[in-house]
């Protein structure tokens, strides 16, 4: 079985039609970078059928129609697209990280691969919103990873005395992309081996599996961001342009059902708006499922998208408090069918879309 896939790794990998489109990248220990860049190229109809070379050789590489991550040379006009020499220092727009080779693959072809994906112009806007998710939420960490980028400042995180609480690096995908630089020995086995013969083909394969592990996580992102998180933008903007009718101050905002991916957009929207700070939504509410009469949920917008900290959380006296002594902490303004208050005071909830809705107004009052 091995030695077949071996083989077809060497008919993808090393030969080379003369007149095909062949993708150049370096053979020798490969990284998430190039793995990711090479199979968001074969996205695209022009590279669908490419051969992909690894290898040093630049008279090879130059013979190649594309070129990624080796070679020393960034080019659009030339199709090469590599970050190692000591004069590049190209990043994406509006954005500091030094790119990879995916980073730079990315931001000349990442809109034409969404547009494809979502069968929209290459102009749409909706195009361009995903084009700048997905790399702030994908791209980008590989660009940081392959270029040596910490997250946060190592001094100020030792000045401060931060440690980390355990050892996180080993299930990244980029750290899952250097496993296959090895060998498998459960899936080879020492006597299906063929390494002596073929070296080479062995570890074109294990690297096409590295591309496939990175491009299939890209698109599994982008899959979801097309589908989940875009539509639910217009939902959370129509829902915000509605709001001052759920509360005088426009502080509260009201989903019309469960499960919209809400707060990023939220965010993007008030700055969008240019809301001062006093004007800014509190308090979400939403069903807690698709379901006719199914419970309502009260949430206290954090202050940012990753903080925990609230704007306005929920009031002290509620907090981890449940049913009908929360009720008698609402009083006559809440009809009975309070079901909880979290202990942090960040979300709550009741069994009706009235009784939430109480339950804001007295929030925003308090």
């Amino acid at each position: 079985m091995f030695r077949w896939l071996v083989k077809m790794a060497q008919t993808t990998t090393k030969r080379v039609k003369a007149d095909g489109v062949v993708i150049g990248t370096h053979n020798g220990h490969f990284h998430a970078d190039e793995a990711l860049a090479v199979y968001m190229l074969k996205l695209l109809p022009q590279y669908s059928s490419a051969s992909v070379v690894r290898t040093r050789d630049q008279t090879v590489l130059d013979a190649c129609h594309t070129v990624v991550d080796v070679g020393g040379e960034y080019d659009e006009s030339k199709n090469r697209f590599d970050h190692h020499q000591r004069t590049f220092n190209t990043s994406f727009p509006d954005h500091n990280t030094k790119l990879s080779s995916a980073g730079l693959v990315y931001m000349h072809f990442g809109k034409a691969i969404i547009a494809q994906h979502v069968s929209l112009p290459l102009d749409h806007p909706d195009v361009t919103l995903l084009y700048n998710k997905l790399y702030d939420d994908f791209v980008e960490a590989v660009d940081a990873n392959d270029n040596g980028v910490s997250k946060y400042d190592d001094s100020a995180l030792t000045a401060a005395g931060i440690q980390k609480r355990f050892k996180d690096g080993g299930i990244t995908l980029a750290s899952l992309v250097g496993d296959l630089n090895h060998d498998d020995p459960l899936a080879l086995g020492a006597a299906s081996r063929n390494t002596a013969e073929q070296p080479q083909a062995e570890e074109d394969y294990r690297f096409t599996q590295a591309s496939n592990l990175m491009g299939h996580s890209f698109l599994r992102k982008l899959h979801g961001a097309a589908t989940a998180w875009l539509p639910a933008r217009s939902i959370v903007k129509a829902a915000f342009d509605a709001r001052a009718s759920n509360h005088p101050s426009g502080q509260l905002l009201t989903l019309p059902r469960a499960g919209v991916p809400w707060k990023e957009h939220l965010y993007n929207i008030e700055e969008e708006a240019g809301l001062a700070e006093g004007q800014k939504v509190l308090y979400v509410i939403y069903p807690e499922k698709e379901e006719p009469g199914s419970k309502w949920r009260i949430q206290a917008v954090s202050k940012s998208l990753s903080a925990f900290e609230n704007r306005k959380s929920l009031p002290e006296p509620w907090r981890g408090v449940r049913d009908a002594e929360l009720d008698a902490l609402l009083g006559d303004a809440v009809e009975d069918g309070a079901v909880f208050v979290h202990a942090s005071g960040f979300i709550g909830g009741h069994k009706t879309e009235a009784g939430v809705r109480a339950m804001a107004a007295l929030a925003l009052a308090t």
